[in-house]
C-alpha cells in the first residue's frame, strides 16, 4: 500500500517540531534569533542589536489574537524560529493589509520550518478582515523569495538600494498575494 503524504508537516522536519502561538516567556529566544540576523546579515535593516526590554512592545504589537499574530516553532522543547503579522503602514486605510515576518533561528534554516510556521500563520487568520498580506524581502535571498512563492506571493516590485547596511546599499523586493488565495501549498 503507498505511503499517504501528510500535507501539514515537512518531510525533512523532525516529529518534534510544534507550532504554537507566541507566549510572553518566549521573547528572550526571539530576540536573541533577530538579533542574530541584525549584526550578521542584511536581512533586516535594524542596525543595533535589541535588549529583550527593548523588544516588549514589539512582541505585545504581534502577539495578539486577531489580524496582528505570532506563531512560534519548537524543536524539541527550544524556540526554533517564528512568523507573525504585522501593520503594514500607520494609516487606517492599510488595516486590511499585513506585513509578513518569518524567521528561523540561524541553526533551523533549510528544515522547512518556516513553511510549517507560516501554513499555521495564514490558518489562523482565515477569518480576519485581512485582504492582503505583504513581504519585503532584502535581496539577493533565494531562499525567502523561494518560500513566500511557494505561500502564492508574486513580486510586485523592487525599492533599490533603499537600506544602508554592511557599508553598502541593498534592494528590498516587495511580494504580496491575498490572504485567501485559490490554492494553499
Amino acid at each position: 500500500m503507498p505511503r499517504k503524504k501528510l500535507p501539514e508537516r515537512e518531510s525533512n522536519v523532525p516529529a518534534e517540531i510544534k507550532i504554537r502561538a507566541a507566549e510572553r516567556d518566549d521573547l528572550p529566544r526571539l530576540t536573541e534569533i533577530y538579533n542574530h540576523y541584525i549584526v550578521n546579515t542584511p536581512i533586516t535593516f535594524d542596525l543595533k542589536p535589541f535588549s529583550v526590554h527593548q523588544r516588549a512592545r514589539w512582541f505585545d504589537e504581534h502577539a495578539g489574537t486577531k489580524r496582528y499574530r505570532m506563531v512560534v516553532a519548537e524543536d524539541a522543547g527550544r524556540v526554533a524560529g517564528y512568523a507573525c503579522t504585522g501593520p503594514f503602514r500607520d494609516k487606517a486605510a492599510y488595516d486590511t493589509s499585513v506585513e509578513t515576518s518569518v524567521y528561523c533561528a540561524h541553526d533551523a534554516t533549510g528544515r522547512g520550518i518556516g513553511a510549517m510556521m507560516y501554513r499555521a500563520l495564514f490558518d489562523a487568520l482565515k477569518n480576519e478582515d485581512i485582504h492582503r498580506l505583504l513581504a519585503g524581502i532584502t535581496i539577493p535571498n533565494d531562499a525567502s523569495i523561494k518560500l513566500h512563492r511557494r505561500f502564492g506571493f508574486t513580486e510586485v516590485g523592487v525599492f533599490s538600494e533603499c537600506g544602508r547596511k554592511l557599508d553598502r546599499y541593498w534592494d528590498v523586493v516587495w511580494m504580496q498575494r491575498p490572504l485567501r488565495p485559490d490554492t494553499v501549498p
